[in-house]
């Protein structure tokens, strides 16, 4: 079992920054992608970022692509969700996930464990 805990969301204006952070306990020892996922009101989640369980492989979601950046300390069992240049339409729930294995993938049910997510809110 893993278990995640994300931390740092809050409100900020339109192109305003925020760092998220999640951090595993658990069975860390094995090799687990993270991913970001969010969810807005009235919509489905939808994948944001993931990382490979070396942090040598990206994925973005086209929506965030050149304002989020995604990173690991494998060393803290931390991921992190760097969002930059922010937009109202980037208001919602953000997710920490944790895949099966160690391959970033923007699929949602190949990750099995959750965070109970943190909220971030964009004002225009």
């Amino acid at each position: 079992q893993v278990q995640l805990v994300e931390s740092g969301g809050g409100l900020v204006q339109a192109g305003g920054s925020l760092r998220l952070s999640c951090a595993a306990s658990g069975r860390t020892s094995s090799n687990y992608a993270m991913a970001w996922f969010r969810q807005a009101p009235g919509k489905e989640r939808e994948f944001v970022a993931a990382i490979h369980w070396s942090g040598g492989n990206t994925d973005y979601a086209d929506s965030v692509k050149g304002r989020f950046t995604i990173s690991r300390d494998n060393a803290k069992n931390t991921v992190y969700l760097q969002m930059n240049s922010l937009k109202p339409e980037d208001t919602g729930v953000y997710y920490c996930a944790a895949a099966r294995g160690p391959i970033a993938t923007t699929r949602r049910v190949l990750y099995d464990y959750w965070g109970q997510g943190t909220q971030v809110t964009v004002s225009s």
